[in-house]
């Protein structure tokens, strides 16, 4: 069922109401075309998820796409989800994380020129090169390796997401999630000590 997405000009006095309720309970409100729901349901979540979106792509804009994209499927969809199955917050990861695998397979590297620098406007730049240089390599590296190490480094070091939940997100067993990460942190450090 195809739904008008709900717009910031309209307003509802739910609010207070809707604060209190959990996310699994707003999802099913958006299921029922609730546009209040879906408001608090954004507002609560946009934010962590632009902010994971964007470690995944390396870039706010693409992050920001996503996202919005990913709210628009959640209030064309919202029917699909299953709270017996899964919490919101893992489902809707899930659905993020996925958006930016595609979107990275579909993406092809642009090469920067070898002397290419970012300015820096902050008051010391001396103090703050080296952490804004090695900032930038942690992200470059991250964007080098396999799409769902990424996404377990990400979420587990990152995003402060539980081993226990990011394994739920990634569809794995604990096992599989540790060995994930072992293998992305043992790439990353390859991939870090190249670029020494």
């Amino acid at each position: 069922m195809r739904r008008v997405a709900p717009t910031s000009a309209q307003s509802g006095c739910d609010g207070p109401r809707l604060e209190q309720e959990s996310d699994e309970n707003l999802a099913l409100l958006i299921g029922k075309g609730d546009q209040a729901a879906f408001r608090t349901l954004m507002e609560r979540h946009i934010n962590m998820h632009i902010s994971f979106a964007e470690r995944m792509m390396g870039s706010r804009e693409e992050a920001e796409d996503i996202v919005q994209d990913a709210f628009t499927k959640l209030w064309i969809h919202a029917e699909k989800f299953d709270p017996g199955r899964a919490k919101f917050s893992t489902w809707f990861y899930r659905i993020v994380m996925n958006r930016c695998l595609d979107k990275k397979r579909k993406k092809t590297p642009v090469s920067l020129p070898e002397n290419f620098e970012i300015p820096d406007d902050r008051e010391n730049p001396l103090e703050s090169l080296a952490t804004a240089q090695r900032q930038r390599q942690v992200l470059k590296a991250l964007g080098e390796i396999p799409g769902r190490q990424r996404a377990a480094i990400t979420m587990c070091y990152f995003e402060g997401i539980t081993n226990r939940e990011a394994a739920k997100i990634l569809n794995l067993n604990i096992k599989a999630l540790e060995s994930l990460l072992c293998r992305g942190r043992k790439n990353l450090k390859s991939l870090l000590e190249g670029m020494l």
